[in-house]
């Protein structure tokens, strides 16, 4: 017969188990710092001679790495898929950003589908408050660039992680600093193009209702619509530094300089 004695489960095996789930679901991100050793054992109800086992046993497989005189931390090793390097070379070809937001506005469309369908209400309610965070950084009297298009990258990751796949999740998460970055030019694009902040605002207002509605098909044309509105305008924007290139040409021409 095909059966085996049940044995009883180590307690440092739950504990790998548990830091396992929350890293495959993205609660627990890369650089995350861990609680200290007392509280972390205090917290999971094991001893600490076996959460030192399960930390091992994570440290082994790459999950987590002890950092001398700082801790424990989520492995950066599962974080980006993309150096620095190609980062800012993505972030600077027009073909390639072009490329983001095409491949942004199918990924993210789907993801927006599934948020409204099978996200939680603490899902939505995640959302919700990152939405009301852009909405105090665009009342600031002075425009941080930066932190806005964070809040915009964090406003989209948390759609993906309310449709509750986790391929879709780390294929977006490993290209999260390829998305802020993104995010950040196309900003700066539409801001030369004297493009407003509330217009932007006003798109994932549209996202936002949408999924807060639970309706699948309005959150996925709202996305599609932010972000067809982003490609529109980097397009516009080659033409525009196309034409000024050919003026100053003509320009050199007439003044001799």
């Amino acid at each position: 017969m095909p059966f085996k004695p049940i044995q009883p489960e180590k307690l440092s095996h739950g504990v790998v188990r548990q830091v396992e789930e929350l890293v495959l679901r993205g609660i627990l991100r890369p650089g995350d710092r861990l609680p200290p050793e007392r509280e972390l054992a205090e917290r999971l109800g094991v001893s600490r001679p076996s959460l030192r086992e399960a930390l091992a046993e994570l440290q082994t497989r790459g999950l987590v790495e002890t950092r001398a005189g700082a801790g424990v931390f989520v492995s950066e090793v599962i974080g980006s898929a993309f150096s620095p390097a190609l980062i800012r070379l993505f972030a600077c070809h027009d073909e390639a950003v072009s490329d983001m937001v095409a491949f942004r506005r199918d990924i993210e469309g789907l993801a927006a589908e599934r948020a409204a369908r099978l996200g939680s209400d603490s899902d939505l309610a995640v959302i919700d408050t990152i939405f009301h965070k852009m909405e105090t950084a665009q009342s600031r009297a002075s425009a941080d660039a930066e932190a806005e298009a964070r809040l915009d990258a964090e406003f989209h990751l948390s759609i993906v992680e309310a449709g509750h796949n986790v391929v879709m999740l780390h294929m977006m998460r490993s290209i999260y600093d390829l998305l802020r970055e993104g995010v950040f030019y196309n900003r700066q694009v539409m801001f030369r193009q004297r493009t407003t902040r509330s217009s932007l605002l006003d798109q994932h207002r549209a996202i936002n209702e949408a999924l807060q509605a639970r309706d699948p098909e309005a959150a996925r044309a709202a996305v599609s619509a932010h972000l067809d509105y982003v490609q529109a305008a980097l397009s516009d924007q080659r033409l525009a530094d196309r034409h000024e290139e050919i003026a100053k040409r003509r320009l050199s021409r007439e003044t001799g300089r």
